[in-house]
């Protein structure tokens, strides 16, 4: 668990065929090649807004420890498994 953390930065993409509209909860990522919406909540947006922008896991896990004031190891677990659930649906390219 948390393994990969703070190993060096993991620049995350998406992918050609996955758009990205903000709303007021969140974020919606549509994949137009399967027709599927994706929503993520206000703390999965945050955390793939800093992915994308280039920040490394343990990073991103920093900013939802500061804005959410969560526990270091929760924060880590969560962008782990967000990282993990994006890449499985073929939505990123970490």
């Amino acid at each position: 668990m948390g393994m990969g953390m703070g190993t060096g930065a993991r620049s995350m993409t998406l992918r050609r065929h996955v758009s990205v509209s903000d709303v007021q909860d969140g974020m919606v990522l549509l994949d137009e090649r399967k027709g599927r919406y994706f929503k993520l909540n206000a703390s999965g947006a945050l955390i793939l807004r800093a992915l994308l922008d280039g920040s490394s896991p343990a990073d991103a896990a920093r900013v939802l420890v500061e804005r959410y004031e969560v526990s270091e190891e929760r924060a880590a677990a969560d962008v782990e498994a967000l990282a993990a659930e994006l890449a499985g649906n073929g939505l990123v390219v970490a």
